[in-house]
């Protein structure tokens, strides 16, 4: 059974920094990409950045320049940096995996981490 795995959020004032990490567990499948979304209270859910297993980047606008992701193929751990956050950065966290099985790709959730950002 794969289950990805989140740990990091927490309450930061403006400004600080945060790291998110999300592991995925169990057995018989490669990483395609892995990525964190956001969801605020009464937002959709929103693509924050993502990393395929080769390092190929993407960021949304409002976090390029604060926010890194970086992933660890050897641990199945993706992780996000979060530099410079804002209170609007704040909502639940969720990670994100396409993973490989064979020749299909089946498509994660982690269960999701609370980020607050305030004074």
């Amino acid at each position: 059974q794969v289950q990805l795995v989140e740990s990091g959020g927490g309450l930061v004032q403006p400004g600080g920094s945060l790291r998110l990490s999300c592991a995925a567990s169990g057995s018989g499948f490669s990483i395609n990409a892995m990525g964190w979304y956001r969801q605020a209270p009464g937002n959709r859910r929103d693509l924050v950045a993502r990393i395929t297993s080769a390092s190929t980047t993407y960021y949304a606008d409002s976090v390029k320049g604060r926010f890194t992701i970086s992933i660890d193929n050897a641990k199945n751990t993706v992780y996000l940096q979060m530099n410079s956050l804002k209170p609007d950065d704040t909502a639940v966290y969720y990670c994100n995996g396409d993973l490989m099985m064979g020749r299909y790709t089946y498509r994660y959730w982690g269960q999701g981490t609370q980020v607050t950002v305030s004074s």
